[in-house]
């Protein structure tokens, strides 16, 4: 038997830790060579450490949540063949037999004739009594059975089977309830039996549940870590805006009709190319402020983080030279990232190096949101739920009339030490109009 040591390999440029995410072994394990046996979190993706070696496991590095070295041992796994590699065993105690009582002698200066009279002497001793038997305990008496209580057979409740079903939906006894005129319970006076704080007879409002405690570890660890620090270290401003989508769905929709085998467009290719037509203008929205060094680098191509909900917590992939890309090729890309993302399989470089990022709840987006700042990054977009309203549009006659509009509203959370309130407010206006006027991002 041999002692195999897999220390924890370099997993990528720049990484002098990882976390434990999960230990898939544990000591006594059998592993077989290239059998999954742990998964290493870093900075920019999760890895899959698997066992070079088949053997049996001795030793883990820890458990999920700790976080060890690169070059750190990560498990210890005995091996068949070549020298043992065990401590001696350790040598054999005889048991010694056990030492025998000392015999303690009481020396009684008696003086006496000789030993015969000695021996009469103690034979002669009266011996102590043995104490009297405790004295038995009268039993307490039986206590007397309770008389049998004779129960009162129910009242009759007159009520209609629709207010019987009711009050048995609702855990109601109706012979609780005060029936009304007539002495017929109706639905009128289970609602004043529920509403005037009955103690029994409606249904609680929730289960009651025990405390649970969860650990924090793996992703959801580092997306902790990035949001405190983004608002320790960022002092945010957020700025919304109302937009006319009506023009833009209509696009949207005339589209979808005529892609054939093309992916089917949704809101959000649209929007990133509105965005990306934008930024040129406003290059101070599209950087990356190292407050270290104290550095601001405008980037000249678009990378947009795109922040994706996963299982394991809030990732955020990235659309690489998102200005380049027609609105077909974002509305795949959006979904080969989306899907990498939500399965596991998005690459290191697929989860790094965004410039800027959108973030988007879709149909749960709500009225306006405050998004926080992908650090080092200096803005995140945040486009709300469509709902459909009232406006008044003109009419083509110089008046007005009133006509069903659908309206988004945009939110912008910047970084108030690069960005201007009123650079953020100029550049979502600018989309604004791209987005009201789509015919505008069909053409160079």
């Amino acid at each position: 038997m041999a002692r195999f040591t897999f220390n924890l390999p370099d997993i990528g440029e720049g990484i002098a830790e990882a976390e434990i995410v999960a230990m898939h072994v544990k000591p006594g394990d059998k592993v077989e060579e290239d059998q999954q046996i742990a998964d290493m979190m870093t900075d920019k993706a999760t890895v899959e450490m698997e066992s070079p070696v088949s053997g049996t496991v001795v030793e883990v590095a820890g458990e999920a949540g700790d976080v060890i070295a690169i070059g750190s041992m990560l498990v210890v796994i005995e091996t068949e063949g070549g020298a043992v590699d065990s401590a001696p065993a350790p040598e054999p105690v005889s048991e010694a037999p056990a030492p025998k009582a000392a015999k303690v002698e009481t020396r009684i200066e008696v003086e006496t004739p000789d030993a015969s009279d000695a021996d009469d002497a103690i034979e002669a001793a009266p011996k102590a009594a043995p104490p009297p038997p405790p004295e038995p305990k009268p039993a307490p008496a039986p206590k007397p059975a309770p008389a049998p209580v004779a129960k009162s057979s129910p009242a009759k409740v007159l009520a209609t089977p629709a207010v019987r079903e009711r009050a048995r939906a609702l855990g109601i006894d109706l012979s609780e309830v005060r029936p009304g005129e007539e002495g017929r319970i109706r639905h009128a006076d289970l609602d004043a039996f529920i509403a005037y704080g009955a103690p029994t007879g409606h249904t609680p409002a929730g289960i009651t549940r025990a405390d649970e405690t969860v650990k924090v570890i793996g992703l959801r660890r580092r997306i902790a870590e990035n949001m405190a620090a983004a608002k320790r270290h960022i002092p945010h401003f957020t700025y919304v805006e109302e937009c006319d989508v009506t023009e833009l769905e209509r696009l949207r929709e005339q589209l979808n009709a005529a892609r054939g085998d093309k992916p089917k467009l949704t809101m959000l290719p649209l929007l990133i190319a509105a965005i990306c037509k934008t930024i040129p203008q406003f290059p101070m929205i599209n950087a990356r402020y190292d407050d270290e060094a104290n550095v601001i680098t405008r980037h000249g191509a678009v990378h947009l983080g795109m922040a994706t909900q996963t299982d394991g917590g809030l990732m955020v992939p990235v659309i690489r030279d998102a200005e380049a890309k027609n609105l077909w090729q974002l509305a795949t890309e959006i979904r080969r990232l989306a899907e990498a993302a939500r399965d596991g399989s998005a690459k290191s470089n697929e989860l790094s190096g965004s410039t800027l990022t959108i973030t988007s709840l879709g149909p749960l987006g709500g009225v306006a949101t405050t998004p926080v700042i992908n650090r080092p990054e200096v803005a995140i977009i945040g486009p709300n739920r469509i709902v459909e309203r009232p406006m008044f549009v003109p009419d083509g006659m110089g008046g007005e009339r009133v006509e069903k509009r659908k309206l988004m509203n945009i939110s912008i959370s910047c970084d108030h030490r690069v960005v201007d309130g009123y650079d953020a407010a100029s550049f979502i206006q600018e989309v604004r109009k791209l987005i009201e006027t789509p015919a505008l991002l069909l053409v160079n």
